[in-house]
């Protein structure tokens, strides 16, 4: 998951949590889809998802993976359209919702302002349903509660929805609730029990909490132990799954160990956990703009190239390969 800011959330990268919990088997044509697009191959995605619904056009899961294809490349209006068609044929389903709340938070980030708040209701809209469809769903409640403390509350955002959320949470995903109280007071400007909730929310162990952690530091001029929070998180990592993007991310932004990032992005990139939470495709761009920097030209167009080999219309692999 890259870091991108968002209006409506304060990580993307998704969103954070941007793995679907698919609680059905699905069929072949949306299980090899699925397999394509966890490998950042969207271009074949979409390909055989457009073929399936060709054949079968009600089938709500392949709309869901089509919109995660097109999410996946910042285009917000394909996305919300196929989304939407998976909300409408099966409105019972959690993830649908959940993924629409996504799509809707893409546009509206992508918005001007008076636009921007229009879609915020809908984004709210659809993280809320999404949790009341499915209580367990522990992704969809994060992205509501990250909603809840980004959002103003004349399009129903706040603090104090955000602690009731965080209060339902505890006792069966208790570092996802002190990750949303850690937002909630460095969004207070209260950093002491900001860093005291990140730092709570890493007792499971878990990669992103320690990489949350380190931006968290990085945020408030501590590099030196953004960087050993970000080391931890690493080491946690032994799937070597979208948590190392996030750590290279942080680091090049904070212009550091820019040989620790490239190699974090390489390690992702060979490793079998990739997903669309952090797009092979663009982890890509992301090595290929590292290896520019440092002058690497050559090695930055393969990198490009890769990119474009998985998604060929993602337009800023398209820009970076005109400028070299």
């Amino acid at each position: 998951m890259v870091l991108t800011t968002r209006l409506i959330s304060l990580r993307l990268a998704s969103l954070v949590f941007a793995l679907i919990s698919v609680t059905k088997p699905l069929h072949a044509e949306n299980a090899q889809a699925s397999a394509l697009l966890q490998q950042g191959r969207v271009d074949d995605a979409a390909n055989l998802l457009h073929q399936a619904l060709s054949a079968q056009p009600g089938d709500a899961m392949a709309h869901q993976l089509l919109c995660r294809v097109y999410y996946a490349q910042d285009m917000a209006d394909p996305a919300i359209h196929e989304c939407e068609l998976a909300a409408s044929n099966a409105p019972a389903e959690s993830d649908h919702q959940m993924w629409l709340g996504r799509a809707y938070g893409l546009k509206a980030s992508q918005a001007n302002p008076l636009v921007a708040y229009g879609l915020a209701k809908k984004v709210r809209s659809s993280f809320e349903r999404a949790v009341e469809l499915n209580p367990s769903n522990v992704h969809a409640m994060s992205d509501l509660g990250q909603y809840y403390v980004a959002a103003p509350g004349f399009v129903g955002g706040g603090l104090g929805k955000a602690e009731a959320l965080a209060e339902r949470m505890q006792p069966r995903f208790p570092s996802q609730a002190h990750r949303l109280r850690g937002f909630m007071a460095n969004k207070r400007k209260d950093t002491g029990t900001a860093e005291a909730e990140f730092k709570a929310a890493t007792a499971g162990k878990a990669p992103e909490a320690f990489i949350d952690l380190g931006q968290f530091y990085e945020e408030h001029g501590q590099p030196d132990k953004a960087v050993a929070a970000l080391q931890a998180g690493i080491a946690a990592d032994a799937m070597k799954d979208g948590a190392l993007v996030d750590a290279a991310s942080i680091l090049t932004t904070a212009q550091r160990a820019p040989g620790l990032a490239e190699q974090l992005l390489r390690d992702y990139l060979a490793s079998t956990a990739k997903s669309d939470s952090a797009p092979a495709f663009k982890v890509h761009l992301q090595l290929g703009d590292l290896l520019l920097h440092r002058g690497d030209s050559a090695g930055a167009r393969r990198e490009y190239a890769a990119a474009l080999a998985l998604a060929s219309n993602y337009a800023p692999a398209r820009k970076a390969m005109q400028g070299l």
